[in-house]
């Protein structure tokens, strides 16, 4: 049932990061200035930690994902949605591990290794 909960809600918060994303990078048409502003918002330390979580979110839903549509497709699907479950989060945390290792070390050589 958690999967399930996770799936919907990394859904839902995915979908709202492509509406800002698409209203934001519109701004380039209307107004170059309003546009540049927005994008200096966004670079700003505390963003990091909104950027490891919209990862975190799009690699668990797809991840999750693939594994439901093992369930609903694989014939032994439902037998094995437990241990595909447990290959999800594992999966998930060694993405997640590289990703964000990866991640702060741009950041922190951006920052002249701050």
């Amino acid at each position: 049932m958690w999967s399930w909960v996770g799936h919907r809600i990394t859904g839902v918060g995915i979908f709202f990061f492509l509406l800002v994303h698409v209203l934001d990078t519109s701004l380039v048409r209307v107004s170059p200035e309003a546009y540049d502003a927005v994008i200096g918002a966004y670079k700003n330390p505390i963003m990091i930690v909104g950027e490891i979580g919209l990862v975190g979110a799009i690699v668990f839903h797809a991840f999750n994902g693939l594994r439901i549509i093992l369930v609903d497709f694989w014939s032994q699907g439902t037998r094995y949605h437990r241990q595909m479950l447990w290959a999800v989060m594992g999966l998930w945390v060694i993405t997640m591990i590289g990703f964000t290792v990866r991640h702060l070390m741009l950041f922190l050589d951006g920052w002249g290794g701050f």
